[in-house]
């Protein structure tokens, strides 16, 4: 339970050894955007990055060989995805989402916090977060893609026509 043999150890180190520069330069060539704020997509090949590594290092039924190709794989289809959600507004939404306005004009927009599962509890947190002890100095609180809250101040400038395409 506890060590079965030096072989399965050794195995693990060597393999460690070989796959953390291969995934360390496989992130790299993908770019930043494989490591930057996570929407759902990301968040899940992430997941999925990590437990392919897990499985490389710990499976003897899984090949080094077979590992490599299958974080490549992930990777090459994290490329893709991002390429295309880049190139055509409707991929994106599909991938991304909208963000959403949770907050406008000293009002909550309720079916917004509903459909987001997000309380007041939850923006008067944001605000808190972002140095603000009162609503009255805020102009909108946004719902991002990535799932943080913006806060956007009264006296910023802001385009009420970007402001007005979040009430959806």
């Amino acid at each position: 339970m506890f060590f079965d043999d030096w072989e399965g150890v050794f195995r693990t180190v060597v393999i460690a050894v070989c796959t953390y520069p291969v995934l360390i330069i496989m992130l790299r060539i993908s770019g930043k955007r494989t490591l930057s704020k996570m929407n759902m997509f990301d968040f899940i090949i992430t997941i999925a990055l990590g437990s392919t590594v897990a499985t490389i290092l710990l499976s003897e039924n899984v090949s080094y060989v077979e590992g490599i190709v299958g974080l490549g794989m992930l990777i090459l289809f994290q490329f893709i995805i991002t390429w295309m959600s880049v190139r055509f507004a409707a991929f994106n939404e599909m991938i991304k989402g909208e963000p959403r306005l949770l907050f406008y004009n000293n009002e909550f927009n309720s079916k917004a916090m509903k459909k987001e599962r997000i309380n007041k509890d939850e923006i008067k947190q944001a605000l808190r977060s972002n140095g603000k002890a009162a609503f009255d100095d805020i102009h909108a609180v946004v719902l991002e893609t990535d799932g943080s809250l913006s806060v956007i101040q009264k006296q910023e400038q802001v385009e009420e026509t970007m402001l007005k395409d979040l009430e959806k």
